[in-house]
């Protein structure tokens, strides 16, 4: 049994939908239901919803031999797993944005919110700034517009949350979209398997 992790949400619905053009089907998997787990008996595949974040870990464990998350997650957790290949589904950016350009161009230390602590040390250590990290994991917005950071550093896609709120997207962090990852032992183990999912995968994706 090849075992598979998707995200919650938009981008795993239109993961299972490509596992489903590739012939991977699970009965179910996108109608309204609780249920977090499903298999295809026929194909020997299961499937399971996980938090974003939280798919690598599951790929890394071996709880999963294949997973899909986007590679801003990848960035973040910095796991020992494989990256396979770009799906090309939810692209957007992760981008730092904020009220005005004023405390961004300064030189004092610049209060950054977001939910990617390690990517935002990462990139502003590499542009030479000295940052103080505040962890947020929802709401993102509001944080410079209360006053308690500066600029987040967050997702964004239309950006119409962010416009709505009062903030300007100052520059992009780095491009995103969906990755399909996999377990470094199951790649080794179940290389037949895992490689003619890949094979139909790959060929879904052009005929997307």
């Amino acid at each position: 049994m090849i075992n598979i992790a998707l995200p919650k949400g938009r981008l795993g619905v239109s993961a299972a939908e490509l596992f489903s053009q590739a012939g991977y089907t699970f009965d179910c998997v996108c109608d309204n239901t609780r249920r977090l787990f499903f298999v295809n008996h026929k194909m020997n595949v299961s499937m399971f919803w996980v938090k974003p974040f939280d798919v690598p870990a599951f790929v890394e464990s071996g709880a999963a031999d294949l997973g899909v998350c986007g590679n801003d997650v990848l960035l973040e957790k910095d796991l020992d797993i494989y990256e396979i290949f770009d799906l090309r589904k939810g692209i957007c950016r992760l981008s730092a944005a904020g009220k005005n350009t004023s405390a961004f161009n300064n030189n004092r230390k610049l209060r950054v919110a977001t939910k990617y602590p390690n990517v935002s040390r990462k990139y502003y250590a590499r542009l030479g700034r000295d940052v103080d990290i505040i962890e947020l994991n929802g709401s993102m917005e509001i944080a410079p517009v209360i006053g308690i950071a500066d600029v987040i550093i967050d997702i964004i896609q239309s950006g119409a949350t962010m416009r709505e709120n009062g903030l300007t997207e100052f520059e992009c962090v780095c491009d995103v979209s969906a990755r399909l990852v996999a377990n470094i032992a199951a790649f080794q183990t179940k290389h037949y398997e895992i490689s003619e999912i890949l094979r139909k995968i790959s060929k879904a994706l052009k005929e997307d």
